[in-house]
C-alpha cells in the first residue's frame, strides 16, 4: 500500500459532513475507480488547525510510510490575520520535515486565498506566499483549493465558510487534477 497523507484543517477534515463526503475520501473513491487500488488515503485534517500547530502535529504522522504528502494548511492563518512571514516559515518547516523523513515523497501544496475585501496588502501577500513556496520547493501546486467554492452560498454550509458535500466535490476535482499527474 502506498499512503497519501492529506494534512490540513477543517476543509480537509470535512467539517460538518460525514467523513465519506470530505474531499480526501472522494479522492480515495476516484483512485479506486481509476484502478489505483494500491493507494490508501489518510485524512489528517483537524478543524481549527493553523500552520503553527501543524508544525508540531505533523510529528505524530512522521512514523507512517508516506508516498504522497498533500499539505493543505493556511486558511485559519489567513482568517486570523497571522503575518504571512510566519505562515511561510511554518509551511516551509513542514515541507522540510516531510522531505527529511520521506526522501522520495511527492508533495502537493494546496494554495489558499483570502478575499480581496481584506484591506491593505495582506490578501495579495497571502495569495503569493503559496506560489512562492511551491516554486522554491519544486512541489506540485493546487493554486487555490477553494476555487469556485469560496463565496458561493450553494456550495457551502450555512456558515458560509465550510464547503458542503457539493463544494467538497470541487476540492476533490482541483486536487485530483494535480494528483493524477504524479501517481
Amino acid at each position: 500500500m502506498k499512503n497519501i497523507l492529506f494534512f490540513g484543517d477543517s476543509l480537509t477534515a470535512g467539517y460538518g459532513l460525514p467523513q465519506s463526503q470530505a474531499y480526501p475520501s472522494l479522492i480515495q473513491q476516484q483512485l479506486q475507480q481509476e484502478g489505483y487500488t494500491d493507494y490508501h488515503v489518510i485524512n489528517a485534517g483537524l478543524s481549527g488547525d493553523t500552520t503553527a500547530s501543524g508544525v508540531h502535529r505533523l510529528d505524530k504522522w512522521l512514523n507512517q510510510e508516506v508516498h504522497i504528502f498533500v499539505l493543505a494548511l493556511g486558511a485559519n492563518d489567513g482568517l486570523r490575520g497571522i503575518p504571512t512571514r510566519e505562515t511561510t516559515i511554518n509551511l516551509q518547516e513542514m515541507l522540510d520535515k516531510a522531505k527529511r523523513k520521506w526522501p522520495e515523497v511527492k508533495i502537493i501544496l494546496s494554495g489558499m486565498e483570502i478575499p480581496d475585501i481584506v484591506p491593505g496588502r495582506y490578501a495579495a501577500e497571502f495569495r503569493v506566499l503559496f506560489r512562492e513556496l511551491a516554486v522554491k520547493n519544486n512541489v506540485s501546486f493546487v493554486p487555490f483549493l477553494l476555487e469556485g467554492v469560496a463565496g458561493m452560498r450553494h456550495l457551502n454550509l450555512p456558515d458560509g465558510v465550510h464547503p458542503n458535500a457539493e463544494g467538497q466535490k470541487l476540492l476533490a476535482k482541483h486536487t485530483w487534477s494535480i494528483l493524477k499527474d504524479i501517481l
